[in-house]
């Protein structure tokens, strides 16, 4: 079997003033607090997620 693509995540600007549903897709992808982190096997799903919140979210291939 092929290795999986693992994507890890970092919430590096605040959700104040965002719009909700960029609200609800970071509180989706678990991320609650500015520096924190989580990893996440690559997806087209998971790709989408991370157009909507792009200018909130660092990402980094693992």
């Amino acid at each position: 079997m092929a290795k999986a693509n693992k994507v890890k995540v970092t919430l590096v600007k605040s959700t104040i003033s965002c719009t909700a549903a960029q609200k609800g897709t970071v509180a989706a992808l678990g991320l609650k607090k500015i520096g924190q982190s989580n990893t996440f096997v690559d997806s087209a799903t998971l790709q989408g997620q991370l157009k909507v919140v792009s200018h909130l979210v660092k990402v980094e291939n693992v």
